[in-house]
């Protein structure tokens, strides 16, 4: 399967926390493979070794045009040798972005669909068609969360519970990972999640995927998505820019950039006790900086 490297945990030293007494510590699972990154690993896991058992020729999933998920089934296919088929929310647009280019050339077929399309998408109707279309493929919803996914976070943290914490923190997206530290964790560690859209959907999407756990440890923070999903304000990406500059810490703009942003205002604003102890999970998706806009204030 999927190479993994152990990845380390690294310490924020930062004014705003020392005067709110937090420590902040961040496990960087954007260094855990080149290119099958941060949570995304975990999240594929399962999936892969149910693709091969079940003798699957090829995966078939689902996202944007931003698509971390995209990203890395394609690269985690070629690796493997599975073929791959990505279905893309929206008209197709050239240049392809460097997330999709990668995903093209790592050979993925693309195929991009109406939005109202893209809403049918679980439907059995419309995954009838795909079948009927692509052959004898393996299905993983977008970004990848499904029980098997929460079964992959499961085990990550069994990985986390070696580090000394109070409250992780993560961002969300489709609540598949925040599901599986739920169901992993033991309910003596508070679980902070960080929103990266627009609405309070996401509490529901959790506990929907929770599998055994009863705890009320958990909680999702929904004003720090700066715009929407794949969107960012100049203040987002000057942060960005800071934390790289001062701290070591790449980030990217969809995810990571908003979960360090509001883990440094939470601590500001008195959110964690005195004492406090913070892990933060950096869940990769460094690929998406490479987007046209954002290659100059980088340095590309």
């Amino acid at each position: 399967m999927l190479s993994y490297t152990p990845t380390p945990v690294q310490e924020i030293r930062d004014e705003t926390l020392h005067r709110a007494g937090v420590r902040l510590l961040v496990k960087r699972e954007d260094l855990n493979h080149p290119l099958v990154s941060g949570n995304k690993w975990w999240k594929l896991l399962y999936n892969l070794k149910e693709a091969r058992r079940l003798g699957k020729p090829t995966l078939l999933t689902f996202g944007g045009a931003y698509s971390n998920h995209i990203y890395a089934t394609a690269a985690a296919a070629r690796e493997l040798g599975f073929g791959s088929v990505g279905i893309i929310r929206g008209e197709a647009t050239q240049p392809l972005n460097a997330t999709l280019q990668f995903a093209q050339q790592q050979g993925m077929r693309l195929q991009y669909i109406s939005r109202e399309d893209y809403r049918q998408k679980d439907s059995v109707a419309f995954q009838e068609r795909l079948y009927r279309q692509y052959g004898d493929v393996y299905i993983i919803p977008e970004g990848g969360t499904n029980a098997l996914a929460v079964q992959g976070c499961m085990e990550f943290a069994r990985v986390l519970r070696e580090i000394s914490f109070d409250c992780v923190c993560l961002a969300v997206g489709t609540g598949g990972t925040m599901a599986g530290l739920i169901d992993g964790l033991d309910a003596d560690k508070r679980i902070l999640g960080v929103s990266v859209l627009k609405g309070d959907f996401l509490e529901a999407e959790v506990k929907r995927l929770i599998t055994g756990s009863v705890a009320d440890n958990w909680s999702v923070l929904t004003d720090y998505h700066h715009g929407g999903y794949a969107r960012a304000t100049p203040a987002l990406l000057a942060f960005m820019r800071d934390m790289e500059r001062d701290h070591d810490l790449p980030l990217d703009q969809v995810y990571t950039a908003k979960l360090m942003w509001a883990v440094l205002r939470e601590a500001a604003k008195g959110a964690f006790e005195r004492g406090t102890t913070v892990l933060a999970i950096h869940t990769g998706g460094l690929q998406g900086r490479l987007s046209e806009s954002l290659l100059r204030p980088f340095g590309a």
